[in-house]
């Protein structure tokens, strides 16, 4: 079966055609880069490096777009509280969450751009848009004119009548209609100064959902295969992007995808909530690969409600497959190993991660049984079938970043665990056996093997 993919615009599954045959151009949007990036925040990165992984594993060459939003209200906001200038705040969290994209093993981008970077781009497009007659000037700012495009409205259905007011500024009495939205805010006397840059129609600012039509075409032309992001950005956001980019005569997007929420007891995780979770947070207690395994193996279009219990599941699975891989012994190059039927199946029917996966545990499952029956030819065939799927998921454990990763704990660890042992060798020496049982259990439970050897305690990851 051939890639099918969900397009949230039509509500149907797709086959996928991409616009130029064995080249593929997405573009996913990124961190408003106002503090450090949460879980929520990577459930988008792992949801669509997977996609990416399949694609290029198919055999596209992919390029794919993610971008910064180093500019924005909230950006202003959080640095005057800290009395800190914009742009070294937003230069921080940017940094925090490169960190963040790493540590749960997201392919780099192929470029990276910065809404500031892009200015000339964003009054360019301004200009196309003031001069197709749907944008206008109303002192110092520049807004859409909804009204005047009949489309608007395509991606989520809604019709014009039903639109609430536009939420991205305090200045209604500027706008022809309350449902205009900002393409350019002019400088506020509250804000530094350094926070503008000039335009024909003055000093200011670009609005949020301009940035990444301009960014998008800059770096994939007029018209690109696929944009994702998170479902809360369904409206506004890409509904005004595609308002803005078609009246502008691009043809914009041919896919839309989006993934859903991460919630905690239920509700959505959000900053403004404050009830969310840091990856530098959930990494001190899980293993990077075990928050990965967590995150890319709910469908991308599922909601994942995080739990303490729900992560321990997933780093139990996780071990699980790590323990057949390791006895198996199967290290070595798996670019030329074939993927079962079903596993293909799955994900060319729009990422199906959970039938993939549902694949990979099967064939844990007979390979466990082959090593029981001492049949290691199809126990190797298997664990390496397992580990070329997996890497389709970013989840090798044998991958570079895995084992990379493992080695550095280990390391960072190692006085902790000699130390441990040692005070297990004292209880077992002073016959005090619940004691030493309890200091095996608690390094059983972070993934620590021990082997006692004649030459004393050995451990192991």
């Amino acid at each position: 079966m051939s890639l099918r993919l969900f397009d949230s615009k039509n509500r149907a599954v797709r086959d996928f055609v991409p616009v130029e045959p064995g080249k593929v151009s997405m573009y996913v949007c990124g961190i408003t880069v106002q503090g450090p990036p949460h879980i929520g925040h990577m459930r988008v990165a792992v949801a669509f490096d997977v996609v990416r992984r399949w694609l290029i594993r198919t055999g596209y060459d992919v390029t794919m777009i993610r971008n910064v939003t180093d500019i924005d209200d909230k950006i202003l906001i959080k640095a005057a509280e800290h009395n800190d200038d914009w742009w070294k705040w937003a230069y921080r969290y940017e940094l925090v969450a490169t960190a963040a994209y790493n540590t749960l093993g997201v392919l780099p981008p192929s470029y990276e751009p910065r809404a500031t970077g892009h200015i000339t781009e964003m009054i360019d497009l301004i200009a196309e848009l003031i001069d197709r007659g749907h944008a206008y000037e109303s002192g110092g700012d520049v807004y859409f004119d909804v009204a005047s495009w009949p489309r608007y409205g395509e991606l989520t259905g809604m019709k014009v009548d039903e639109l609430q007011p536009a939420a991205d500024t305090d200045n209604d009495s500027k706008k022809r209609d309350v449902r205009d939205f900002a393409l350019w805010k002019g400088q506020k006397a509250s804000e530094p100064a350094s926070a503008s840059w000039p335009t024909p129609w003055g000093r200011g600012r670009p609005g949020w959902h301009l940035e990444c039509s301009a960014m998008a075409r800059r770096y994939l032309g007029s018209g690109f295969d696929i944009h994702g992001g998170g479902i809360d950005l369904r409206f506004p956001h890409h509904e005004n992007e595609i308002a803005q980019s078609c009246a502008a005569g691009d043809e914009f997007a041919q896919y839309w995808m989006h993934n859903a929420w991460v919630t905690l007891a239920g509700e959505k995780m959000s900053k403004s909530l404050g009830n969310t979770l840091s990856i530098d947070e959930l990494t001190k207690n899980a293993r990077p690969v075990d928050l990965r395994f967590y995150l890319a193996t709910v469908h991308y279009r599922s909601t994942v409600d995080f739990s303490e219990s729900s992560l321990a599941e997933a780093r139990a699975a996780y071990d699980r497959i790590e323990g057949f891989i390791g006895r198996a012994d199967v290290a070595g190059d798996i670019s030329t190993v074939a993927l079962p039927d079903g596993f293909v199946s799955a994900m060319n029917d729009d990422i199906n991660v959970s039938g993939a996966m549902a694949v990979v545990y099967d064939a844990v499952r007979h390979g466990n049984s082959a090593l029981a029956s001492g049949d290691k030819a199809r126990a190797r065939e298997l664990a390496l079938q397992v580990r070329a799927m997996l890497d389709v998921l970013g989840l090798d454990p044998l991958s570079e970043q895995w084992v990379d990763c493992a080695e550095s704990q280990t390391a960072d660890l190692g006085w902790a665990i000699d130390d441990l042992l040692a005070q297990r060798t004292e209880a077992r020496a002073a016959k005090d056996f619940a004691r030493a049982d309890a200091i095996r259990d608690t390094l059983t439970a972070h993934g620590i093997s021990i082997e006692d050897t004649p030459d004393g305690p050995k451990w192991s990851r």
